[in-house]
């Protein structure tokens, strides 16, 4: 019921900055939780950031926290990702997911919409 489309990802220089778009349409925006998750080659998908329905709560992994900063615009229905100080091993397909709210821990994998992924390459 809930469609997300990710933008923003590219080619980035090692200690740039790149800023990732998701676009959500088919549900109500203000209750759901939105996260972004990544997946490196060869890796499992990994948690990198999420945002409680109402924009007050944040969370982030130890590896992202103080680089990246992940907001919302209930206007847009629209959650961003700001991610400064890039690094090579932040290179991975970043995904965007979403869920009704409810009292499960923002960091968990149990999203029920997904985005198609897109690509964050960060070249030295």
């Amino acid at each position: 019921q809930v469609q997300l489309v990710e933008s923003g990802g590219g080619l980035v220089q090692a200690g740039g900055s790149l800023r990732l778009s998701c676009a959500a349409s088919g549900g109500a925006f203000r209750m759901y939780d939105m996260g972004w998750f990544r997946q490196a080659p060869g890796k499992e998908r990994e948690f990198v950031a999420a945002i409680v329905y109402y924009g007050g709560t944040t969370n982030y992994a130890d590896s992202v926290k103080g680089r990246f900063t992940i907001s919302r615009d209930s206007t847009r229905n629209t959650v961003f990702l700001q991610m400064n100080s890039l690094k090579l091993e932040d290179t991975a397909v970043y995904y965007c997911a979403a869920r009704l709210h409810s009292g499960r821990t923002l960091t968990d994998m149990k999203y029920d919409y997904w985005g198609q992924g897109t690509q964050v390459t960060v070249s030295s």
